[in-house]
């Protein structure tokens, strides 16, 4: 069977076309995914990158839960106008900890990864709850709820943390242990700006980037 009969026959059977859709789509996947899977560059934190407190960590998951995810992408691409404009561009090094990663590609709000030491908590906090009144036209909705919901309801810190270590997180028993005193007393807001707090601090020791 040449070349054109098989193309005929696969045209005219739909399916054994799907068949040959998906395993044409299946090879280009793997081939993508595959040497990502093995590139240490990917799996190797950068000299400065440190995994979450507990306090981040829970932080993390109340920036997850509330959708900010969704506005804000926390990926500074190497192009001069967001170097310029965010500080610099983000590295595979600094997202070891990241699970899951919150790249993210839609900016209704500005790119967030070098958000870290930018602003006091205080401004953190009066813009979390009133964000026009530090952002003239800023389309963000307040989050006033979040001072008076407790940082350690409705999660296990611990458990948490064990399944992260089981991932390759380097968290010690003594941190683990210590994880709901370290909530104790702090509401979702504390956690949510100390999250904030940490994003992009963990430069490499090389910044002096090249951008295109």
């Amino acid at each position: 069977m040449n070349a054109l009969s098989l193309h005929k026959k696969i045209e005219n059977n739909a399916g054994l076309l799907i068949f040959g859709i998906l395993f044409v789509s299946a090879l280009g996947g793997l081939v993508q995914v595959l040497p990502v899977l093995f590139q240490e560059s990917l799996q190797t934190a950068s000299a400065n990158t440190m995994p979450y407190s507990a306090v981040e960590l829970q932080g993390r998951d109340v920036y997850i839960r509330e959708g900010c995810h969704v506005c804000h992408s926390q990926q500074i691409r190497p192009l001069l106008a967001e170097v310029k404009r965010y500080g610099p561009y983000s590295q595979a090094g600094e997202f070891v900890y990241d699970r899951p990663f919150l790249w993210g590609s839609k900016r209704t709000g500005p790119d967030l990864h070098r958000i870290g030491g930018k602003y006091s908590d205080d401004w953190h906090r009066i813009h979390l709850l009133d964000p026009r009144s530090v952002v003239e036209n800023s389309i963000m909705p307040a989050y006033p709820w979040l001072l008076n919901r407790a940082a350690s309801a409705g999660g296990d810190i611990q458990k948490k943390m064990s399944v992260l270590v089981k991932l390759g997180h380097p968290y010690s028993a003594e941190e683990i242990e210590n994880a709901p005193a370290a909530l104790e007393g702090l509401t979702e807001m504390d956690v949510l700006i100390a999250y904030l707090q940490v994003l992009g601090t963990a430069l490499p020791d090389d910044t002096n980037q090249k951008v295109h």
